[in-house]
């Protein structure tokens, strides 16, 4: 069989690695192969904003990431859902846009300005790659972009339950917030989302559908990369099997690792990079010692409040029977209704215990009984609330390890959620924050009970015991290939997304971060795509 020769490689096609993959064809005129593990992203229930209400708790288009038992959970297993389809999370997610604040990139910017060869990370710097992708249907401004392929819109319908939150955190003196990408994100508001007239704008639909006839891209689903191969010190193809048997594919340029934050380091510890006693314990020969890769581990952690309504408020029974025909009909002939919600329109970014300084949690208002399938059976499914709170800055970190040298074993994952005391602390007073407002006119009057936490009146370690049980991923597993400065013994990446020590190599998902940002990650993982792309280009 002959060669397959490519100018660059893209392991991963997530959110990060569709993005850059265009953009190395549509920008820099290559051949690019994009291999991604899971499936096409052409169905209803992705396409359709609440379909993920379908999904999250057991599909095809999921990979469940089990952590492994967490002592300071009182032993709990968790899961980590990950997108196992062309998109990645951007085609199975909330949709919701959120890039984060000034301040997180600014953050990364002073760790990584200590590079001999540093990249400008401020918030300046970043900003173009957002507004570049950006096509806002409300915002254009200095911080807003309208031209992009990513559509970015306000929620096309709004339930009575989320306005009536929105009032409530309104009435505990907290200011609306039109813009939570605008020049402060505290306040609470509705969100924006990843979606337009009913249809989701995934980063498979934004980049890589308009190049499905582009001879320059190729793109194999069902592709799961096992290794990266590397030659002299350089990255030169990769390994990847389809249906059980291995291919091989080399490329003149670079390889460009986008897995996520969860199999982007199983992939490196895969190609002999890593911490070389780890390696060395799966009797895989080290080539690179990056003790670094797979440790800093970090996710934001999510809790639920959930209560019951007095009335038939909310989502409850939406998706089933007449009332999805109806839904179905009104979507059809006049494009609304429930249909067009990702039914997350809702939330708040606020700091309880210091309300004018900087943001701690992030809120979140689902107009419905909201449990992940580890929990759902807490409580009984009917009309209801739930808010969940997220510590938008945790300071825990975990880590991901091999299971085995086996490519199909799924990696070790322990996000270490709450561990940290400060998290706790945050997270506690959150839960408290958002208790008042089920509390408070006018959502006060359509609650029937707070069922969860199911104590009436809870104090700190009735909350604690709370948060314990049913804490949570918010979904954006981040850190586990950080860029660092050179000092830094722990960074896998130089501040251009480069492996230290292997030339030909890139990280760009959100395992390259140092630090998670405030807020969704989904924003900032496409922006990551960009950038590297970027660098990629003005070196070439």
């Amino acid at each position: 069989m002959a060669r397959e020769e490519f100018d660059y490689i893209v392991a991963g096609g997530g959110s990060s690695g569709c993005v850059a993959a265009a953009q190395l064809v549509t920008k820099g005129n290559h051949r690019v192969l994009l291999l991604e593990a899971g499936h096409s992203h052409h169905h209803p229930l992705l396409d359709m904003p609440p379909g993920i209400f379908k999904m999250i708790n057991g599909s095809k288009y999921m990979k469940y990431h089990t952590t492994i038992p967490q002592p300071h959970l009182d032993g709990r297993a968790h899961d980590i859902p990950q997108g196992n389809v062309l998109g990645g999370g951007s085609s199975v997610n909330a949709q919701v846009y959120i890039r984060g604040r000034a301040a997180d990139y600014d953050d990364w910017d002073a760790i990584l300005r200590g590079n001999n060869d540093g990249a400008d990370w401020s918030w300046n710097a970043v900003l173009r790659h957002f507004r570049g992708m950006e096509g806002n249907n409300r915002l254009y401004n200095d911080a807003h972009g309208a031209d992009g392929p990513l559509l970015v819109s306000d929620p096309g319908h709004i339930n009575e339950l989320s306005r009536w939150f929105v009032q409530a955190v309104q009435a505990l003196k907290e200011p609306f917030n039109p813009d939570f990408n605008g020049p402060a994100q505290r306040g609470v508001g509705f969100y924006q989302f990843m979606n337009r007239a009913g249809r989701r704008s995934s980063a498979a639909y934004a980049y890589v559908e308009p190049l499905k006839d582009d001879p320059r891209l190729t793109v194999r689903l069902h592709a799961e990369v096992s290794r990266v191969l590397i030659e002299n010190g350089r990255a030169v193809g990769v390994a990847y099997r389809i249906n059980g048997t291995e291919h091989t594919a080399y490329a003149k340029g670079e390889i460009i690792v986008s897995s996520g934050a969860l199999v982007s380091p199983k992939l490196l510890m895969l190609s002999g990079i890593g911490p070389a006693d780890h390696l060395a314990g799966h009797g895989i020969a080290c080539k690179i010692d990056l003790p670094g890769v797979g440790a800093n581990l970090i996710d934001h952690p999510e809790v639920p409040i959930t209560a019951t309504t007095n009335g038939r408020f909310g989502y409850f029974n939406q998706g089933n029977g007449w009332r999805m025909l109806k839904n179905g009909l009104q979507f059809k002939l006049f494009g609304s209704g429930p249909i067009t919600t990702a039914g997350v329109e809702a939330g708040a970014f606020v700091n309880p215990l210091d309300p004018e300084a900087t943001p701690t949690i992030q809120a979140f208002c689902v107009p419905i009984v909201y449990l992940d399938r580890n929990t759902r059976n807490s409580m009984k499914d009917t009309y209801g609330l739930t808010i969940t709170t997220v510590v938008v800055k945790p300071k825990s970190r975990g880590f991901v390890k091999l299971r085995s040298a086996d490519p199909a074993a799924m990696p070790l994952v322990s996000p270490h959620l709450l561990q940290n005391e400060d998290d706790m602390r945050q997270m506690v007073a959150g839960q408290r924050f958002f208790l008042r407002a089920f509390h408070t006119e006018p959502l006060a009057r359509r609650i029937e009970r707070v069922a969860l936490p199911p104590t009436p009146d809870p104090d700190d370690e009735a909350l604690r015991t709370h948060c314990r049980r049913f804490v949570k991923t918010n979904y954006h597993p981040a850190g586990t290939c950080k860029m660092g400065a050179d000092g830094d013994p722990m960074a896998v990446l130089d501040a251009r997304m480069r492996v230290r020590g292997v030339e030909g190599l890139r990280v760009c998902d959100m395992s390259a971060v140092p630090n998670i940002n405030a807020g969704n990650t989904n924003a900032p993982a496409m922006m990551l795509g960009d950038r590297c792309a970027d660098f990629i280009l003005s070196a070439t």
